[in-house]
């Protein structure tokens, strides 16, 4: 039998990667995990952590706003854009060097530089050879930038957070989480931005009353919202650049910023020497314990065609590392999984949309409140709060939960728990709510609502 060098060599140092190489080497394992751009990867670098401290930045407007009518004078203001990046890059280089340090007291050798599959056990880095028990892709995903006519005028969500300057006039192309974000946090720091998407309202997959309720605030606030229409040519001018849309307008701006989904980042690792399988997306094809079609090699978070959330790839690396040096296999439940949109305001959600409970049972309820926040009783915001809750009628069982307002997941992960553990709709409302918060409707509502024609 070969002699390996390592039981264990992860490609990618993401959250999925390190946290399988932690749990891996404190189960006994010799691990090895290789990274090429930055420890932490897409969350740490450039998505979850800076975007949430851009949206923090992007809320201080509305807050020094609405302080007025609670008696707060808040002017003359202003913000500074070279310090938010600043302040942002010294967290993330503190964060980088926690991963690191987490690292390797755990063991772990850290390789940087790009490592390809030789064979199936069989790692190049760095002219370095390396033989290994399992093999981890941990990989992730990759913007996507379509072939759109002078696209290289435009930037993904990588560059977004490196910009030289605030862009006073903001065009976002696409309808998903990245853009309905970024579109928030522009118009937050005070530029005009237009956000346009193919569909008829964003963030599709999500419960259809959450987005269009979505929409409507994002209009409140003064996102123009260019539904239904798609980007044709971009060009350079005079005054910065110019999206042609496919109706013949135009849209002047200083920044494009196209965020029209990501890709599995697979490609130059030499998956196809080792025989991994991958799909039409380039997604890596694996069983419900994440392995291959390789059978000492396993793939977990963005590079597979799973759920393309951080805390799903944490969850799938600690499976992983507990599968091959635990005592016992170990999968993931991928049932009411809680997201959130980090939104103007906040989106959340768990379990199942109305569209889809009703495909899966015989018959639901569904219920549904809409109410401005007490906040805003002084603070003069024309703002609504949305929440809703879809029961499966023949169980009781809460079948889904979804809300559109502030602090939505915080709210969320609490009743995750609650769905997780199969609790039914009398459970909820013999819960005595916290008065007065957000978070008590999902106890009181008790209205069910009509049941529409089409169902």
């Amino acid at each position: 039998m070969a002699t390996h060098d390592f039981d264990l060599f992860v490609i990618g140092a993401g959250s999925g990667g390190v946290r399988a190489s932690r749990i891996a080497a404190s189960l006994g394992a010799r691990v090895a995990v290789a990274e090429e751009r930055y420890l932490g990867g897409t969350c740490v670098n450039v998505g979850c952590i800076p975007k949430k401290l851009f949206y923090y930045a992007s809320d201080f407007g509305e807050g020094f706003d609405d302080a007025a009518g609670f008696g707060w004078t808040s002017e003359p203001r202003s913000h500074n854009w070279k310090k938010l990046i600043e302040n942002k890059d010294r967290e993330i280089a503190r964060l980088n060097g926690v991963y690191e340090r987490l690292l390797k007291d755990s063991g772990v050798t850290i390789l940087d530089g790009r490592a390809q599959l030789l064979d199936a056990h069989t790692v190049a880095i760095n002219g370095m050879r390396y033989r290994a028990r399992y093999i981890l892709v941990a990989t992730g995903s990759w913007p996507v930038m379509p072939a759109t006519p002078g696209i290289e005028h435009a930037i993904s969500s990588n560059e977004a957070f490196h910009l030289d300057a605030m862009p006073q006039r903001a065009v976002l192309v696409g309808g998903g989480y990245i853009a309905v974000e970024f579109a928030g946090i522009f118009h937050g720091l005070g530029a005009h931005v237009t956000l346009v998407h193919r569909g008829p309202l964003p963030l599709t997959g999500f419960d259809y009353d959450l987005r269009a309720v979505l929409a409507d605030e994002m209009r409140k606030r003064g996102v123009n919202l260019r539904l239904n229409r798609t980007v044709e040519r971009i060009e350079k001018t005079a005054m910065g650049i110019r999206a042609t849309l496919m109706n013949g307008d135009t849209l002047d701006a200083d920044l494009i910023m196209y965020a029209t989904g990501r890709r599995p980042n697979t490609r130059g690792f030499g998956l196809e020497n080792a025989g991994v399988e991958v799909n039409s997306t380039g997604a890596v094809a694996v069983d419900e314990y994440s392995r291959t079609s390789v059978e000492n090699i396993y793939a977990i978070g963005d590079c597979t065609d799973r759920i393309m959330l951080t805390p799903v790839a944490i969850a799938e690396g600690n499976a992983v590392a507990q599968t091959l040096f635990g005592p016992r296999p170990m999968k993931i439940d991928y049932q009411n999984v809680p997201s959130t949109v980090f939104s103007h305001p906040n989106v959340s959600t768990v379990g199942l949309t109305e569209e889809a409970a009703r495909k899966r049972f015989a018959k639901i309820d569904v219920y549904k409140s809409s109410f401005r926040p007490l906040k805003h009783t002084l603070s003069g915001r024309d703002e609504k709060t949305f929440m809703k809750m879809v029961v499966d009628a023949a169980t009781e069982r809460v079948a889904g939960c979804h809300m559109v307002g502030p602090d939505a997941g915080e709210i969320m992960q609490g009743l995750a728990l609650a769905l997780r553990l199969g609790a039914k709709k009398s459970d909820f409302d013999a819960t005595i709510g916290i008065h007065p918060t957000a978070a008590e409707e999902f106890m009181t509502m008790r209205q069910k609502s009509p049941e529409p024609a089409s169902a």
